[in-house]
């Protein structure tokens, strides 16, 4: 976070492990007053340094305990780079990254069981005229942390 201060990273990392925190819980972690805070948290919004705030979800709860990765990448060379806007209407892909590499993108997806990764990874080629890479992921020892800022 080039460009902002001390107190304004405290806010930032405090937030980050807690989105719910009322200002008056923040103002005391900082030391600043409540309306400082509050000042400072709205000019950070305006900035984009935070962007929004979130749950963390239990995946599994929600009947989603299977999780992927899933690499993909053009079939052909000539084929437009429109990988995300193909995909971005399918609610199991939770993210989607460029990457360097021998792939284009990776996609994050959470589904209930292997014939859903199945089938999702059957549309997913369909979509957008990929080939898929999948990892299967066996456990999360963590995910979500806060920044180090």
């Amino acid at each position: 976070m080039s460009g902002v201060e001390d107190t304004d990273r405290a806010i930032v990392r405090s937030l980050a492990e807690d989105g719910r925190l009322s200002y008056t819980d923040l103002a005391e972690r900082v030391g600043l007053s409540v309306s400082a805070v509050h000042q400072r948290v709205r000019r950070l919004e305006q900035r984009g340094v935070i962007k929004g705030y979130a749950a963390r979800v239990d995946h599994e709860a929600l009947g989603l305990p299977l999780s992927a990765f899933v690499a993909i990448r053009p079939i052909g060379a000539p084929e437009p780079d429109d990988a995300p806007d193909k995909l971005a209407g399918f609610p199991e892909i939770e993210a989607c990254y460029s990457v360097a590499g021998d792939d284009f993108y990776l996609l994050l997806v959470r589904v209930a069981g292997p014939a859903d990764l199945e089938r999702l990874l059957q549309q997913i080629r369909v979509a957008a005229n990929v080939t898929t890479r999948t990892t299967v992921v066996l456990s999360t020892p963590y995910e979500g942390r806060p920044p180090q800022v």
